[in-house]
């Protein structure tokens, strides 16, 4: 219970390793994870929340309950205080990007490292796929708010976890079924909505974000699919301006590339934690 919502997550891994905190994107939940957490778990405490609104958490009204990211983000800062995970290496994507980022400003020294996958903190990697959030952004009418209801259609979803993909044979159709169940729920939609709203608080903190980058290096693995056309690989390359020793890898894969480059993507992440978490 954080804040008298039920926040649900995944777990795996001994009690005192080190300590990987998976944070998801939209519009899924931990159960993006649920293909790497065991190939993590043998050497690392994995945790992976679901958001309120997201997966198996609560999802009170939008009218009760504030649906930010500053919100987002304080719902994990607590979690990761309740299950006594003090440091952790952040895995970042989409949404999480913003609300993991938020997190490290709060608590800079407890991040050991990130690995950062299609997750955007540059101007350079918000194209044309936000223009019309971006419009939203500028005019806050009922107008501008219903012209974004088909990005939680089925045809949006599956289009996330196919589109780019280098091998769509490999996508399990379980990912589509299962999101928009969810994102059908009733009030769903609302808390959707207000969240595509509100991701342009996360703008104007991408200075903040890079100089944190800046002061504190933290080592970095740069995982990206090459093809994703919600946040496209020019938003990778600028990580290296402000960290120039993070190893980077773009992948001929999408949005989702865990779903389809695990194979991977997987050992890259097993190397990247041995060599500077557990060295």
């Amino acid at each position: 219970m954080i804040d008298g919502v039920k926040v649900f997550y995944r777990e795996a891994g001994p009690k005192d390793a080190p300590v990987v905190l998976l944070v998801h994107g939209f519009p899924t939940s931990s159960h993006q994870y649920r293909n790497l957490i065991p190939l993590l778990a043998d050497r690392y405490r994995v945790i992976a929340p679901d958001y309120p609104g997201y997966g198996q958490s609560d999802a009170p009204d939008h009218k009760s309950f504030s649906y930010t990211f500053a919100r987002m983000a304080d719902v994990v800062e607590k979690l990761t205080r309740v299950v006594g995970a003090d440091k952790y290496s952040l895995y970042v994507m989409d949404y999480g990007a913003p609300i993991g980022y938020r997190l490290a400003l709060k608590h800079p020294n407890k991040v050991q490292s990130l690995i950062v996958q299609n997750g955007n903190a540059y101007d350079e990697g918000l194209k044309e796929f936000w223009d019309p959030i971006k419009a939203y952004w500028v005019e806050n009418t009922p107008e501008r708010r219903k012209a974004l209801e088909k990005l939680l259609t089925l045809e949006t979803t599956k289009f996330q976890y196919t589109d780019g993909m280098g091998d769509v044979a490999r996508i399990s159709p379980d990912n589509w079924v299962v999101d928009q169940a969810l994102l059908n729920r009733s009030g769903n939609s609302d808390i959707q909505l207000d969240m595509f709203r509100d991701y342009g608080s996360n703008i104007p903190l991408y200075p903040q974000f890079q100089a944190f980058f800046r002061q504190y290096q933290p080592p970095t693995l740069i995982v990206w699919g090459k093809n994703d056309y919600i946040f496209p690989e020019a938003g990778a390359h600028p990580y290296l301006r402000d960290l120039p020793k993070a190893e980077m890898h773009i992948l001929d894969s999408g949005h989702f590339a865990l779903e389809d480059r695990l194979n991977v993507m997987a050992p890259l992440i097993r190397d990247f934690l041995d060599r500077k978490i557990c060295s």
